[in-house]
């Protein structure tokens, strides 16, 4: 299957599509909450409905609601006749894609601090989801019983060592070789340890989440911790459910107080900075686009695309309202992407529109990903017209022209979108292979961009 994209000038709004990332950490927190939480505004791309999974077979009592403020006419009068349904009868429908948009909010009756008996399976299906596996293996280590986190796609060949340092709390841990499945068997202790984060973040957000349970305290020390945003991200959920870490600013020592519990709460997802980056650099290129529900201060690292964006001379407005985004002269930018490795793509895009060449640091974070980046964004922005070189410490993408042309998405969403906006504003039509990948983390991705196309007369 592919999907073409053709020239285009952008003129509208959209509202962005719901954190995955924020999603993710909601649902972990739920779950382990006493007493039942509402996910409002969920995110039901392939990663978010795989942490719902989690959840469920971690004995997390999860249904949907029907949302009433803002719905339109057609959503109340399904809500009418769609009453509060159970998670499991929905999941075939919501995989589809069939029902919702937002339309639903989510309750989660959590399975405090994970009791035994109420656990479905100690088999967890991770998916393609990073931070769902490197997180959950921490939660899961509360259980007594081995738990086997098994993965899928490109997960399989992403490492996953690092969660090896849960022996040191007292944790039965085993991987194959550094990577998927892993098999951990509780119970974590409290205690003192230090960890990499130079790789990732995501199994330092498993331990924050996991550690206050413990009847003691704990302490990490973590060195050279990437995507320090995404660990703020953490946090901030983690205190709207009543769960407390203290850090030095530098986020390289952390204290957890034990003995703390997960309080219900209603918890608003905000809108994705990562998804509606390839938007914001469409409207740059191509015409105008405003986003509307992103937060401007949020601790989401990709919000720094509006770094990238100013650098480059794009004009940009931002407000509690929204992000307007519009064309002017685009110039080749500088721009450290080490924090916020998932802007590469679409800053790829923005620099193949851009004079001359700019540079993109970080390149190092882009390996192990859902596909190689770097050398996906090579092969396939060289498709069509744009010559990008890799260093071994940075990205040099010469702007010019991109041309019509067959691209690969390589099973990576973020390539697929990447490409997508290359095909908005350059010349001839681009058709990419296996676009269906962008249900990963934006399901409506290329509905929402055929709503904000002008075509050319």
């Amino acid at each position: 299957m592919k999907r073409r994209i053709s020239s285009s000038k952008i003129d509208g709004e959209i509202n962005a599509p719901a954190s995955k990332s924020a999603m993710i950490r909601a649902v972990a927190a739920a779950l382990l909450a006493k007493g039942t939480s509402e996910i409002v505004n969920p995110s039901f791309c392939t990663d978010g409905l795989t942490a719902l999974d989690i959840a469920d077979t971690l004995g997390a009592e999860i249904n949907y609601h029907a949302a009433s403020r803002g719905a339109s006419k057609a959503r109340q009068e399904y809500a009418m006749n769609h009453p509060t349904t159970s998670y499991r009868a929905n999941r075939g429908a919501l995989t589809r894609g069939a029902i919702y948009r937002g339309e639903r909010n989510i309750t989660i009756k959590g399975n405090e601090g994970l009791k035994e008996k109420s656990i479905k399976s100690n088999f967890i299906d991770c998916g393609e989801s990073g931070l769902c596996m490197r997180m959950f293996a921490s939660i899961a280590s509360l259980l007594e019983e081995e738990t086997t986190l098994e993965a899928s796609g490109s997960l399989l060949g992403r490492p996953v060592k690092m969660v090896e340092a849960l022996r040191a709390l007292g944790v039965t841990c085993r991987t194959e070789e550094g990577f998927p499945p892993i098999k951990v068997k509780g119970n974590i202790t409290a205690g003192s340890i230090e960890i990499n984060g130079a790789e990732s973040s995501q199994f330092l957000t498993g331990l924050l989440m996991t550690l206050p349970l413990c009847s003691g305290d704990s302490r990490i020390k973590v060195i050279g911790l990437k995507s320090k945003p995404y660990v703020e991200l953490t946090i901030d959920i983690m205190d709207r459910f009543g769960v407390t870490v203290l850090h030095d600013k530098d986020l390289r020592e952390f204290y957890i107080q034990g003995g703390q519990q997960y309080k219900p709460c209603a918890c608003i997802i905000e809108g994705d900075w990562s998804g509606a980056a390839f938007f914001l650099v469409a409207g740059a290129l191509a015409g105008s686009i405003k986003v509307k529900g992103l937060d401007p201060i949020s601790y989401q690292a990709d919000a720094a695309v509006i770094r990238a964006l100013n650098h480059a001379g794009a004009r940009v407005e931002a407000n509690d309202d929204y992000i307007l985004v519009a064309k002017d002269r685009l110039n080749a930018f500088e721009f450290d992407a080490r924090d916020c490795p998932d802007l590469f793509p679409p800053l790829v895009a923005l620099g193949a529109g851009c004079l001359g060449k700019s540079i993109i640091y970080g390149v190092e974070r882009l390996k192990h990903k859902e596909s190689d980046r770097a050398l996906a964004l090579v092969e396939e922005f060289s498709k069509l017209g744009i010559e990008i070189r890799v260093f071994e410490d940075r990205m040099e993408v010469n702007g010019g022209t991109a041309w019509g042309g067959i691209v690969d998405s390589h099973n990576d969403h973020r390539i697929a979108m990447a490409c997508a906006i290359a095909g908005i504003a350059g010349k001839g039509d681009v058709d990419i292979e296996g676009p269906a990948c962008v249900s990963k983390s934006y399901p409506s991705f290329f509905e929402d961009l055929n709503s904000v196309k002008v075509k050319y007369e």
